[in-house]
């Protein structure tokens, strides 16, 4: 609980993955990407409860082995082009028939295995102050990568994504973009079962100025076994 609001945990991990196989039971240090996620949940002292929903056996054994509340997913809502929302609502009904009641969602993807607790503890009072319905985990982009500079190829010829980029003849003409990284997402649960939609009205940016990794592919997994191996060392030394 926080400002005497019930906060809910929320692990999404289905068992299918066409970029790494069972990729959410991929480990790091002998430990699972789920297994990170709960770990820095149980680690946080304001969450009420933890759940997760999956439709894989295999994970359904390891979650209720780290002391989640299980939910368990149909095939229709197991498909790669399954949207956030129709898990989260799935998972807010499932838990509701047990009269189990919140205030606050925290979306945790285990994918996103290195968060800070500060950022999102002070994220989330923000959001329970001001009364935000929600805040995302954001990285800047790099302006080499601005979306006015993206191309396409349309009919095997070169265009730009956007011609607005046409206008574009110097970086400092653009303004700073942000994609959502997937640390975390916070939900007031009333104001997104109300609008039915991620996307809310009255979000709060928050921006992430640490290193992060979200993993789709071997490589990124090898990037995030490395930058949590650094982690962990300077963990160690300021312990010492």
């Amino acid at each position: 609980m926080l400002s005497k609001k019930k906060i809910l945990a929320l692990v999404p991990a289905r068992g299918g993955s066409k970029g790494i196989k069972l990729k959410n039971l991929k480990k790091i240090n002998n430990k699972s990407l789920i297994e990170i996620t709960s770990d820095f949940i149980d680690e946080c002292n304001f969450f009420d409860l933890k759940i997760l929903s999956t439709d894989n056996r295999l994970i359904l054994k390891h979650a209720k082995n780290l002391n989640f509340e299980i939910v368990k997913r149909n095939r229709k809502l197991s498909g790669d082009q399954v949207s956030d929302i129709d898990v989260i609502k799935h998972s807010l009904f499932e838990i509701s028939k047990k009269h189990l009641i919140f205030d606050y969602l925290v979306y945790l993807q285990p994918t996103s295995p290195i968060r800070n607790k500060n950022h999102l503890l002070t994220t989330l009072k923000k959001v329970i102050k001001n009364n935000y319905d929600s805040s995302w985990s954001i990285t800047k982009v790099n302006l080499k990568y601005h979306p006015l500079k993206s191309l396409k190829i349309f009919k095997n010829k070169l265009k730009l994504f956007d011609n607005k980029g046409k206008k574009i003849i110097a970086r400092q003409m653009l303004k700073e973009t942000y994609i959502r990284n997937g640390v975390f997402y916070i939900f007031n649960i009333k104001e997104l079962m109300r609008q039915n939609s991620i996307y809310l009205n009255k979000t709060l940016p928050s921006i992430t100025n640490y290193d992060i990794v979200n993993i789709d592919h071997l490589d990124d997994l090898r990037r995030a076994k490395k930058m949590l191996n650094i982690k962990l060392k300077v963990n160690r030394a300021n312990n010492f």
